[in-house]
């Protein structure tokens, strides 16, 4: 059966594009102006995925996702959006859309984004068909669905790096800041003992820790100055921000601890909440580290990257003040820092 796909922007050149690439891999695309269009095309045919911007005359991308998922709720449905607005992002989320696109987009991007929508489609399809032939396929069936709980979680992996990519584009003075810190964090709980349920929602926190940067304004994050005390607030206002972002997500409902305390200090001095010691979620005060050694390696607007020697000294004045000393030591004895072993 062909896979049809409703490609809905104001922009003909942008559509048109998107059309243009997609059907290189085999997908048959239709295309509309507007979001009114675009029900009136959705009511008459039969689509697999919709791909439609946020901002457009008549009828906007969020009025269109609701009125599509209230006919056909298992749609798959991606936003595509110049102008990512927080309250924007998390409505889209909630309404029921599957990824979240900032303009300009890379064509590679949407077309991992579609595969991966399309592939979500067809896992939740097979599913639905083994629950209807339940009596007949019970071993099938918990195989199958052990299968298909992986590839959810995969779904969810994936999801997660491509926020992780948008932050990352944000500041490209920190350019994969985001998985180091996930890699280190890893490595640091490997040691402490993690179980493997642990480590996988260590992965998403400190993936996501800074999700709440998206909804800082780019000439604070790439000041090449000293910030203004106004403008070290706005930025201390990003874990906040995070949580707002991925409430409401089910599956990233455990890890906001991680996004909200991850500048909490040992000593009660960090934000935004000025938790003191254990207090501090384990999650966050391992991502603690992990995020400052990586801030003082990286190059940024307004400074140079500091040598190891400078970051230790830096990170030993902070042990039992900044950072909890347990993890500061396992950090620096066992080289955490060293990635010439790659997770």
């Amino acid at each position: 059966m062909e896979t049809r796909i409703l490609i809905v922007d104001d922009e003909k050149m942008i559509y048109s594009i998107l059309a243009k690439r997609l059907s290189q891999e085999g997908y048959a695309c239709v295309m509309a102006n507007n979001g009114r269009e675009a029900l009136g095309l959705f009511y008459k045919n039969d689509f697999s995925l919709i791909i439609s911007d946020i901002r457009m005359p008549e009828m906007d991308g969020l009025e269109l996702l609701k009125n599509v998922k209230a006919v056909r709720p298992n749609i798959m449905f991606i936003i595509m959006t110049a102008y990512p607005e927080i309250d924007m992002a998390v409505e889209a989320v909630r309404l029921g859309a599957n990824d979240f696109i900032i303009k300009p987009v890379d064509l590679e991007l949407v077309v991992f984004s579609v595969k991966k929508a399309l592939g979500q489609k067809k896992m939740e399809e097979e599913i639905e068909a083994h629950h209807k032939n339940l009596e007949k396929l019970v071993e099938e069936r918990t195989s199958k669905l052990q299968q298909a709980l992986l590839v959810i979680k995969k779904g969810h992996l994936d999801s997660v790096k491509v926020l992780a990519g948008a932050i990352d584009a944000k500041d490209p003075y920190t350019r994969g800041h985001s998985d180091r810190v996930r890699k280190m964090s890893m490595r640091i709980a490997m040691k402490m003992g993690f179980s493997e349920e642990k480590l996988e929602n260590l992965v998403f926190g400190a993936l996501l820790h800074d999700i709440g940067k998206i909804g800082i304004k780019d000439a604070v994050l790439q000041k090449p100055g000293p910030l203004t005390p106004e403008e070290y607030q706005s930025i201390q206002e990003h874990p906040l921000i995070g949580v707002k972002i991925v409430d409401g997500i089910d599956f990233l409902k455990d890890k906001i601890p991680m996004i909200r305390n991850h500048h909490e200090h040992f000593d009660g001095s960090g934000y935004p909440d000025g938790l003191i010691g254990e207090v501090i979620p384990l999650g966050a005060r391992i991502i603690a580290v992990a995020d400052s050694f990586d801030a003082m390696t990286s190059l940024r607007p307004h400074r140079r990257a500091l040598p190891l020697e400078e970051v230790f000294a830096e990170m030993e004045k902070g042990k039992g003040k900044q950072f909890e000393p347990q993890i500061l030591e396992i950090f620096l004895k066992e080289k955490i820092y060293d990635f010439s072993k790659e997770i």
